[in-house]
């Protein structure tokens, strides 16, 4: 299945670069993976971006309301939604303000990463190890212990 990473800007900070840079490279080994950057002015316009970069694939947005998995469920959905015939899911990290409630409402899903709130960069590398995670998982290999 393609993994379509869409952010808000790229990390910044020189730890989070790394971070994405390594799990990047790794969830390739189990995923064809796009990653595309955008912008905008105002919390509309970055939404509009993602909407627009991810197309016709399924949306998945990262939101503090959304559903929170364990490792063994996101490889689940995952896995169920490769089955179900999606080749693509796009995966949106939004900016400061987040996304617009009408990009949240055309969504596939909502997924939340915890009752914390993260620094963009730091949520940008947790969603990757998550994702590879999940993978590996899939394949029965002993990353996840």
């Amino acid at each position: 299945m393609r993994l379509h990473l869409i952010t808000v800007g790229e990390p910044r900070l020189a730890y989070a670069r790394l971070g994405w840079d390594e799990y990047e490279k790794r969830l390739r080994r189990y995923h064809k993976v796009q990653v595309t950057r955008v912008g905008g002015r105002t919390q509309a316009q970055e939404s509009e971006a993602v909407r627009r970069a991810a197309g016709r694939a399924p949306l998945v947005l990262l939101d503090p309301r959304g559903r929170q998995f364990t490792s063994p469920e996101l490889s689940a959905y995952l896995d169920h939604q490769g089955v179900g015939g999606v080749g693509e899911l796009a995966f949106a990290i939004g900016g400061p303000e987040g996304h617009t409630d009408e990009l949240r409402a055309g969504a596939h899903l909502l997924w939340g990463l915890g009752l914390l709130t993260l620094p963009h960069d730091l949520a940008m590398v947790v969603v990757l190890e998550a994702l590879y995670r999940a993978a590996t998982i899939s394949a029965g290999e002993p990353y996840h212990r």
